[in-house]
């Protein structure tokens, strides 16, 4: 009797199991994985203990931050070529135990500070491949210190704030190949920290700058020289000439003030002494 109890257990168990687990996805111990079965919107009915969620390639275009909230002992979400953009603030609200977050390949069109602030725990984050995000606010990542791996390869960006990533103390791995960046003099200081700095910078060769035109293909962050020559004031020819001319002027001006400055005390001085010359006259009269 105790073996048949036993059997009945372990498969009153599996049966809660498999009518816990969100429709048209497979689980196993502490995973869902919903990987590629033309979702258009997020799961329902996924166990509260789920420990890695894969949401790879679906239709999801929108987080629902209340039903993520559910899964607080959430560490690992995939969530590769979906649709999500537009807005992820505040998202990420209830998962503050993530520590592998996967976005690339979606429609992101910013990061702020909000985005990704809860997430203190977070190690890995992946927002690669998104064509549409043009900004990266300064202070976006300031809560993930642990942050080792970030990836922001093949976006829109063309500019990043150097202290992004700089005050990121655990970053090891920096993903920046093939965006549109704009290598002007305000982004001198993020290419010397990148030769400064111990992160790997992985596909190297294409991290080259967009623009401006003059510099484009060329590869960072060899192009430092070059823009330390552009941004530094140069003086032609033409300068030379100019600042002679301004220095003659100044110096002939000079002369000439004090020449006519002489002028006057030798004027004065010939009126002052006439004038006590005439009043001798007039005492000895």
């Amino acid at each position: 009797p105790q073996p048949l109890s036993l059997m009945f257990l372990l498969g009153m168990g599996m049966a809660s199991e498999r009518i816990s687990c969100p429709s048209r996805c497979s689980c196993q111990y502490l995973e869902v994985n919903c990987t590629g079965q033309q979702l258009k919107e997020f799961p329902v009915a996924i166990p509260l203990d789920t420990r890695q969620l894969i949401l790879a390639a679906n239709n999801v275009s929108y987080l629902p931050a209340v039903e993520l909230s559910f899964l607080a002992d959430l560490v690992y979400l995939d969530c590769r070529k979906n649709l999500l953009g537009d807005d992820l603030d505040f998202t990420f609200i209830g998962v503050a135990k993530l520590v592998y977050l996967d976005l690339s390949f979606n429609n992101l069109t910013q990061v702020t500070f909000s985005t990704f602030s809860h997430l203190q725990s977070l190690v890995v984050l992946k927002i690669s491949d998104n064509p549409n995000l043009v900004a990266i606010e300064k202070d976006a990542f300031a809560n993930n210190t642990w942050l080792r791996h970030l990836d922001v390869s093949r976006t829109g960006l063309k500019f990043l704030d150097t202290s992004t990533v700089r005050d990121l103390p655990n970053l090891r791995f920096l993903g920046l190949s093939d965006n549109l960046w704009h290598c002007n003099c305000s982004f001198l200081d993020f290419i010397t920290w990148m030769t400064e700095s111990n992160v790997h910078f992985p596909d190297a060769d294409n991290i080259t700058c967009y623009t401006p035109e003059g510099l484009r293909a060329l590869k960072m962050p060899a192009v430092e020289a070059q823009l330390h020559f552009n941004c530094l004031p140069q003086l032609y020819k033409q300068d030379y000439i100019f600042l002679c001319l301004v220095g003659f002027c100044i110096f002939f001006a000079g002369t000439v003030a004090a020449w006519l400055a002489g002028i006057c005390a030798v004027i004065y001085e010939v009126h002052t002494s006439k004038g006590e010359e005439g009043e001798e006259e007039a005492e000895d009269t």
